[in-house]
């Protein structure tokens, strides 16, 4: 081949491979270019929070003590008020906490089945004196306003058997709830409430039957 062949055939392999390096250069930069930011990303991190387990108790479900209830006890106060409202509203279901448990009174009871006595006497007989209660505040009874409750220091403590009970509570007669119906006290009373662990409750708001 003459000379001059050679260097046309070699200046055309000198540019072909230029180009080349023209055209794969910045491929492998891109390449090299995301392995490197890759690499470099921080790991993404998220807070967590321990939540400690809870558990509420049903105190009605644990066994009787002989703790003398106080009528200044929070609790005792948040249950009459409820009691209140519920009067006031016609509504016993609104006090339902404030009336001895079902399974206190489970534990108390004699009778061959104490959870159906306690619903469909006791409770019903509930009903019945929240509305004579409301009744009791007169025409304004919807617009009153609950103002306290006095509970006489005269409880006594009823020995199991006395009143066909099976373990002992303290109980007392003539608790008295406060209202102002229009600017006028009216006084609802409270036949009987007994305790459970410390705790007053009310178990009669009209009359024994």
């Amino acid at each position: 081949m003459p000379i001059h062949g050679h260097r046309r055939f070699a200046n055309r392999t000198a540019l072909g491979f230029a180009v080349g390096l023209l055209i794969v250069a910045p491929v492998l930069s891109a390449c090299s270019g995301g392995s490197s930011n890759h690499q470099s990303a921080p790991a993404s991190t998220e807070a967590t929070t321990t939540v400690a387990p809870t558990s509420t108790i049903n105190r009605a479900t644990l066994p009787q003590t002989d703790e003398k209830p106080t009528a200044s006890s929070a609790e005792f106060q948040e249950r009459m008020t409820a009691l209140g409202r519920a009067i006031i509203a016609d509504d016993h279901t609104i006090a339902l906490s404030s009336f001895f448990p079902v399974e206190a009174y489970k534990q108390v009871k004699k009778n061959t089945d104490p959870a159906a006595d306690w619903k469909n006497r006791l409770i019903a007989e509930f009903k019945t004196d929240t509305h004579d209660a409301h009744t009791q505040l007169g025409a304004g009874a919807a617009n009153a306003t609950y103002v306290g409750v006095d509970v006489p220091d005269a409880a006594v403590w009823v020995k199991p058997g006395e009143e066909y009970n099976l373990i002992g509570y303290w109980r007392v007669y003539g608790t008295k709830l406060r209202f102002d119906v229009g600017g006028t006290t009216k006084v609802i009373p409270v036949s009987s409430l007994i305790s459970w662990r410390g705790q007053w409750y009310v178990v009669h708001l009209g009359a024994i039957r």
